[in-house]
């Protein structure tokens, strides 16, 4: 895995999510507690960032009455019915943390649900750039990191999970997802395996 071939993709790191006065922090709290997601993908980042890899981040947006989502079920009837993701709110925002990266994150917009291909222009860029490579971080790990990498992996891409940086709702689906799902299509590993290989990589070539 080379860094100027790699993507790293941030799904939902928005504080409705991650923040402790979110709408939706309950629903992964547990998990990122014990995963130290926040923690892992800051350090992931302060490495990344002096890499030629690209950093992409997918926000989910929605306007004030949800007029994008028709007739939603399941976690998106629930984001309706919270109000939560609202363009324009604190919790639509991405996390603090992330905001020295900013200039170095790319901001794909459009998505509007679990898969971070769908009414985006995320398949063109990575084409563009020359991206072979797509790892994911973020939330929820069930549903909109198990729907993107899916979806990379029927396009060509070679995808990959990080253990670490990615929340489920509870303790037991993220080990159950990165131990019995994700490597049906997509190698699972820690963001320090992750950095180590691109190491390793950069070393070999030198």
């Amino acid at each position: 895995m080379e860094a100027q071939n790699t993507a790293l993709i941030l799904i939902g790191y928005q504080n409705d999510y991650f923040s402790p006065n979110g709408i939706l922090y309950g629903v992964i709290e547990e998990s990122s507690k014990v995963t130290n997601v926040i923690a892992n993908t800051v350090h992931l980042l302060q490495y990344l960032t002096s890499t030629p890899a690209l950093i992409i981040t997918t926000p989910i947006f929605f306007t004030r009455n949800y007029e994008e989502l028709i007739e939603p079920i399941g976690i998106l009837k629930t984001i309706k019915e919270v109000n939560a993701f609202q363009m324009g709110t604190p919790g639509s925002e991405t996390i603090e943390v992330l905001q020295p990266f900013q200039d170095r994150i790319l901001e794909v917009p459009g998505k509007r649900g679990f898969n971070a291909f769908i009414n985006t222009n995320l398949d063109e860029i990575l084409k563009q750039r020359g991206i072979t490579n797509i790892v994911l971080a973020g939330a929820v790990t069930s549903i909109c990191i198990d729907s993107t990498g899916r979806s990379a992996h029927e396009k060509g891409y070679h995808v990959t999970i990080l253990s670490d940086c990615t929340s489920a709702r509870t303790v037991f689906e993220q080990n159950f997802y990165c131990t019995s799902i994700f490597p049906l299509y997509a190698d699972v590993m820690t963001h320090i395996e992750l950095l180590s290989r691109l190491e390793t990589r950069v070393l070999q070539k030198n």
